[in-house]
C-alpha cells in the first residue's frame, strides 16, 4: 500500500519489491498461493506459483521462496495475515 504500482516478487529466490513489466514472467514471479499455515492451519502459508515446491519463507532477515523440510522452515513459512 506505501508504494502502489510495485509488488513482492522472487527473483533468484529472493524476494523483492517491484514494478509490474507487463511480462508472464513478473507475473508468474509474483504470485503466490495462499493455504493453511504449515506451522499453525489457522494461520498461512503461501506456495510460489511457478516453483510450486517453494514456499514464501523469511530467512535471515530477508524474505525467501525456498523448499520446506524442517519444524523451523514451517514456522518461518508461517504467517499471521491480520487486515
Amino acid at each position: 500500500m506505501n508504494f502502489p504500482g510495485r509488488y513482492l516478487r522472487h527473483q533468484g529466490f529472493e524476494v523483492v519489491l517491484a514494478p509490474n513489466d507487463g511480462t508472464a514472467k513478473f507475473a508468474a514471479d509474483a504470485t503466490f498461493t495462499r493455504e493453511a499455515g504449515l506451522a499453525n492451519a489457522s494461520w498461512s502459508s503461501f506456495r510460489s506459483v511457478n516453483y510450486p515446491t517453494r514456499y514464501l519463507r523469511h530467512s535471515g532477515f530477508a524474505l525467501r521462496i525456498d523448499p520446506i523440510g524442517t519444524a523451523t522452515d514451517r514456522a518461518d513459512a508461517t504467517f499471521h495475515v491480520v487486515h
